[in-house]
């Protein structure tokens, strides 16, 4: 059997790692943590985050929460829309469109018929502008919030927190988590922007924020 280069240098790498003793490894864990703003402060910091990722954000108390839903997607022209299995239906309550709740058994690629979806959300960064799901039954899986070309995603402000330490704390690390800093974007090699090439080309963040 021919061995190539790539195969033979591998090798002996994995060989010198199996002969030299393996050192003690301390990794320093000393994240600033505890950080903490108003709600004023958060809601503007994060939202700062989420225009500059070319996110819209649309604020509403938890009462506009239905109408602030059906006005984004009637605004997107959104007719056949996908929710988890565990999403609170009032939030759809005013929206005149048709509903499909997300099924484990339906194949990611038949997800690409839908508009758009919405879900809530886990946590949120506002230092960062990152919306963290976690998978969990008014989220969904992470195939639902990926191929359809629309998320419409529900924060509410007291899971905005400041910074990536503090979100992190916030997460189960056995849970599997999406991290969302604005719409899916690339550039290719002449860093043109393309959308929408590894998940939805379109994000609505709506923010409660009186919840």
């Amino acid at each position: 059997m021919t061995t190539t280069a790539r195969e033979t240098v591998l090798g002996r790498i994995r060989d010198a790692l199996a002969l030299a003793p393996a050192p003690e490894v301390t990794v320093p864990r000393a994240y600033r943590t505890g950080r903490a703003l108003p709600d004023a402060d958060r809601l503007a910091l994060f939202t700062d985050r989420l225009v500059d990722y070319r996110a819209e954000v649309h604020p509403c108390t938890a009462e506009e929460t239905a109408a602030t839903v059906a006005t984004v997607l009637a605004t997107r022209g959104a007719r056949l829309v996908g929710i988890p299995a565990g999403l609170d239906r009032t939030w759809l309550a005013a929206y005149d469109g048709e509903v499909r709740e997300d099924d484990a058994a339906v194949a990611p690629p038949a997800l690409d018929a839908l508009d758009g979806v919405v879900t809530a959300s886990a946590v949120s960064c506002a230092e960062t502008g990152t919306i963290f799901l976690d998978g969990s039954p008014d989220q969904g899986r992470r195939a639902l919030t990926l191929v359809p070309d629309l998320h419409v995603c529900v924060v509410d402000l007291s899971s905005v927190v400041v910074g990536v330490p503090e979100a992190v704390a916030r997460l189960a690390p056995e849970r599997p988590t999406t991290l969302i800093s604005g719409p899916s974007a690339t550039s290719d090699i002449e860093l043109e922007r393309v959308e929408g090439v590894h998940g939805p080309r379109t994000l609505d963040v709506i923010i409660r924020t009186d919840v």
